[in-house]
């Protein structure tokens, strides 16, 4: 018994590739996967901050981690990133869509080229990463899991995030189209929605009064830490998640429920 629990999150023999991996979600996501046994294809714009990444998955695991750049906003760019991916290690049988960006504006007043750009990344790089990754994992015919990072706010509203909320509610149902249309391809596509997690960026703001009252209104009083998030992938991404496909899982505290 204690043999089969284990090999539902073993990812040995599997090959991971990472968008946004250079630090935040991405780069907990690639240890995480590493430290499952899989290979990991780390991509993102910045080489620098992925070598960084790469660096701290060979401290912590024997799995191995190779670096592309990629900007999800290009077609061009993320079909390249996919070959040399293939050329340096194997085709993905994982893919975590999760670069992404944020720019805060009242709707009113929302610069149009400030807004494009959060679509772009968040939402049509979602797209143009999902396709080249099924067209891969189609090619060879493999089957294949793919996790798209959605976000709380796809599902629940904060002021001056007008684009972010847009396109992660778009992320959402973007996931259960693909899930529907690449299931008979053996390609499962589901989602995560993270609530607000401490990372470098934000730390700070969660030493601030204003972060205070943002809690309260989180049931379990807290941020999450993203070591809370590594369920969720793994089971999304590894054989715990066989018969699952078109799901979007909230890690967020509670607050999506939580009282008005």
């Amino acid at each position: 018994m204690k043999d089969r629990i284990a090999a539902m999150n073993d990812l040995t023999g599997r090959t991971a590739l990472v968008t946004g991996a250079g630090s935040g979600l991405g780069r907990q996501f690639a240890l995480t996967l590493a430290e499952a046994g899989a290979d990991v294809i780390l991509a993102a714009r910045r080489v620098e901050k992925l070598e960084e990444t790469q660096a701290l998955i060979a401290e912590s695991s024997q799995s191995r981690a190779v670096c592309v750049a990629m900007d999800v906003t290009n077609t061009e760019s993320v079909d390249s990133a996919f070959a040399q991916a293939i050329e340096a290690s194997a085709v993905p049988d994982i893919v975590i869509n999760n670069a992404g960006i944020s720019r805060e504006h009242f709707a009113i007043d929302f610069p149009e080229d400030d807004y494009d750009a959060v679509i772009e990344t968040n939402l049509n790089g979602v797209f143009r990463v999902a396709r080249a990754a099924a067209r891969a994992m189609r090619a060879a015919e493999r089957p294949g899991a793919i996790v798209n990072i959605a976000s709380i706010l796809g599902m629940r509203l904060q002021p001056m995030l007008s684009a972010y909320s847009a396109a992660k509610a778009g992320v959402i149902r973007l996931t259960e189209s693909l899930a529907l249309e690449w299931v008979r391809h053996g390609i499962r596509v589901n989602a995560i929605a993270p609530g607000f997690f401490v990372t470098d960026i934000n730390r700070a703001f969660f030493d601030t009064p204003l972060a205070g009252k943002l809690m309260k209104r989180i049931p379990m009083q807290r941020p999450g830490d993203l070591t809370e998030l590594d369920g969720a992938l793994l089971l999304l991404a590894g054989p715990a998640g066989s018969f699952m496909t078109g799901t979007t899982i909230t890690v967020d505290g509670g607050h999506r429920c939580n009282s008005l």
